[in-house]
C-alpha cells in the first residue's frame, strides 16, 4: 500500500488552524500554502540528484541539482491554493492545469480543461488537491496524465479518507499518496468528516 500520512507536529498544528470554521480567507489561504510546502519538503528527501561542477569565489567544487524537472498539477480550482507554497521551495517548477467539476447528481468528475507543459513525460509530477474525498477527481487527473505517458506521479492532499485512497490504489496500486491527515469518513454529500468544509470556497472567499 502506497499511502503515507504525515505525523509532523507543524502539519498537525496548521491543519487544526484551518479546520476551525472561524479561520478567515486570508489566513486559510496562507496556511494551505505553508502546509503544502512542508509536505513537499518532506517528500523531496527522496529526489534524485545529478552532480555538477560549480565555481565558488574561492575554488571549483562539486555541487548538485535535481535530476528531474518538477511539474505540479493543481486540480482547479482548490488545487491552486497549494501551488505557491511549493513554488517557494522549487522556483523552477512548471505548472500544469486540470479543470474539473463534480456533477451534483452523480457526484462524478467532469473534465473541462487540461493543459500540460512540454516534456512532462520525463518529469516528477505532483497532483495537487487539498481534499481526497471520493477520489474521482484525482483518479481522472491520473488518467489524463497517463494519456500523456507520464510515469512518475505522486498525489498530494492535505486531508483524505480511505474511500478515496482505496479507489485510487485499486486502479493504480503503485501510486504514492501523501496526506497531512487521514480523516474518518464521507457524509451523504461526499464531504469529509471532520474535514474542513469546501476548500475552494474557503480559499477564494466564495461562500
Amino acid at each position: 500500500m502506497a499511502l503515507h500520512v504525515f505525523n509532523h507536529p507543524l502539519i498537525k498544528h496548521k491543519l487544526t488552524m484551518i479546520r476551525d470554521k472561524h479561520c478567515g480567507t486570508k489566513q486559510f489561504r496562507e496556511i494551505v500554502e505553508e502546509i503544502s510546502g512542508l509536505m513537499v519538503y518532506e517528500i523531496s528527501r527522496d529526489f534524485e540528484l545529478d552532480e555538477i561542477m560549480v565555481e565558488t569565489p574561492i575554488a571549483a567544487t562539486t555541487g548538485y541539482q535535481l535530476k528531474k524537472d518538477v511539474v505540479v498539477v493543481p486540480i482547479l480550482r482548490a488545487g491552486l491554493g497549494m501551488v505557491e507554497g511549493i513554488a517557494h521551495l522549487i522556483p523552477s517548477l512548471k505548472i500544469a492545469h486540470i479543470g474539473m467539476y463534480r456533477d451534483k447528481e452523480t457526484l462524478l468528475p467532469k473534465l473541462y480543461y487540461a493543459k500540460f507543459p512540454e516534456n512532462i513525460q520525463q518529469a516528477k509530477v505532483f497532483i495537487l488537491d487539498p481534499l481526497l474525498a471520493t477520489g474521482g477527481s484525482i483518479l481522472e487527473a491520473i488518467h489524463q496524465l497517463k494519456k500523456q505517458e507520464v510515469q512518475d506521479i505522486t498525489v498530494v492532499s492535505l486531508i483524505g479518507v480511505m474511500e478515496g485512497v482505496n479507489k485510487i490504489l485499486h486502479a493504480y496500486p503503485e501510486m504514492n499518496i501523501y496526506l497531512g491527515s487521514l480523516d474518518e469518513k464521507l457524509n451523504d454529500h461526499a464531504y469529509i468528516i471532520p474535514g474542513l468544509g469546501d476548500a475552494g470556497d474557503r480559499l477564494f472567499g466564495t461562500k
